[in-house]
């Protein structure tokens, strides 16, 4: 089932329960669905990695304003956004933890023969494509000092 399908469904079992708090969320995500279909050169199809690039956008926009609103004492804007960023993360595939993206890491800095932090342009380049939905490019690249560092 594609996104749009799922999204769809969900917005009218939000509008049911009469649950703001998802349905913000969904229709925020089904916004950016449509203007990902109908951006240039799109046939009106989205492709499943793009669905995810997508929600993984959105993901890190509520997350980088979740950190304004903290540091601005606005709990009530914070608690909005936190509540729309429980609701992508559900539609994203399950994140590694940190021991997991470490043990695949090892092996793309093996695997390119890194051995300094100078190498880490090559191990990012292969590392984001390997992991794309899977890990943040933050924690990616967290590890990644850590390893060659």
């Amino acid at each position: 089932m594609s996104l749009e399908i799922s999204i769809n469904a969900a917005i009218k079992t939000a509008m049911l329960a009469k649950n703001e708090a998802d349905l913000r969320g969904l229709r925020a995500i089904k916004s950016a669905i449509l203007l990902a279909k109908t951006a240039d050169g799109k046939q009106g199809e989205i492709a499943p990695e793009d669905e995810i690039k997508l929600l993984q956008k959105l993901a890190k926009q509520r997350r980088d304003s979740l950190d304004v609103f903290i540091a601005q004492n606005r709990e009530d804007l914070a608690q909005k956004e936190r509540e729309e960023l429980t609701l992508i993360e559900q539609y994203l595939p399950k994140q590694m933890d940190e021991a997991e993206l470490k043990e695949v890491l090892q092996s793309i800095i093996q695997q390119v023969g890194a051995t300094s932090a100078a190498d880490m342009g090559k191990v990012m380049g292969l590392a984001s494509k390997q992991l794309a939905g899977k890990a943040d490019g933050k924690a990616i690249s967290a590890v990644v000092k850590a390893l060659l560092g």
